[in-house]
């Protein structure tokens, strides 16, 4: 027969204190795992946005380049952005290699022919980052680009705009000043959103 302990008069409050103690400290940790939780759903549910605090390009003047045209014409090897002073820009910075920049090129091509048949002067210039012109043809052929392409085979113009991911696209309006850059592949709500900033 299991003996019964006896619990001295004088000690059943120090065990209440530290049975509330217990129980305080277990509700705490209950509350700040749901607290932990939830800012967590909160996070992950909340869409990223595209445009970052601490974008140094916002509000600012687009920095210039001169690249070399993918298919040059008119005798012209070159553009650089100042040729399009007073048009609004969509800048896109793609690689051949880059599926995001692959999944969002039909979108940029139909938007650019929709604008072109609009009689809109907005200009879409694809810049190919860090590739040869074969890698750069095949992919413009593939998806049957008919907007005008430069390649920057050395990075020089990746580096003004600070990229650091593919694809990248800047929304530049008729001052010459970025408006916008999206850091992720363009959907058509983010295409659109941009383009009501510069037009």
């Amino acid at each position: 027969m299991p003996e019964s302990v006896e619990i001295a008069p004088d000690q059943k409050p120090a065990l209440k204190t530290k049975s509330r103690r217990r129980m305080f400290i277990i509700w705490g940790v209950c509350l700040l795992n749901v607290g932990l939780l939830t800012f967590l759903l909160i996070q992950l549910l909340t869409p990223a946005s595209s445009k970052s605090a601490s974008n140094p390009l916002l509000n600012r003047p687009a920095p210039d380049f001169s690249l070399a045209m993918l298919h040059p014409q008119n005798g012209k090897s070159t553009l650089s952005l100042a040729d399009f002073k007073g048009k609004p820009i969509v800048l896109n910075f793609w690689a051949s290699w880059c599926d995001p920049c692959k999944q969002e090129a039909p979108l940029l091509e139909s938007s650019w022919k929709e604008m072109q048949a609009q009689g809109k002067d907005v200009v879409f210039l694809g810049i190919d980052f860090e590739e040869s012109r074969d890698a750069a043809m095949g992919f413009v052929e593939q998806y049957k680009i008919t907007y005008p392409i430069v390649l920057d085979t050395g990075g020089s113009a990746a580096a003004k705009y600070y990229i650091t991911s593919l694809p990248d696209t800047i929304f530049i309006n008729r001052d010459g000043t970025v408006v916008d850059k999206v850091t992720q592949q363009l959907t058509a709500q983010l295409l659109s959103s941009g383009l009501k900033l510069i037009t």
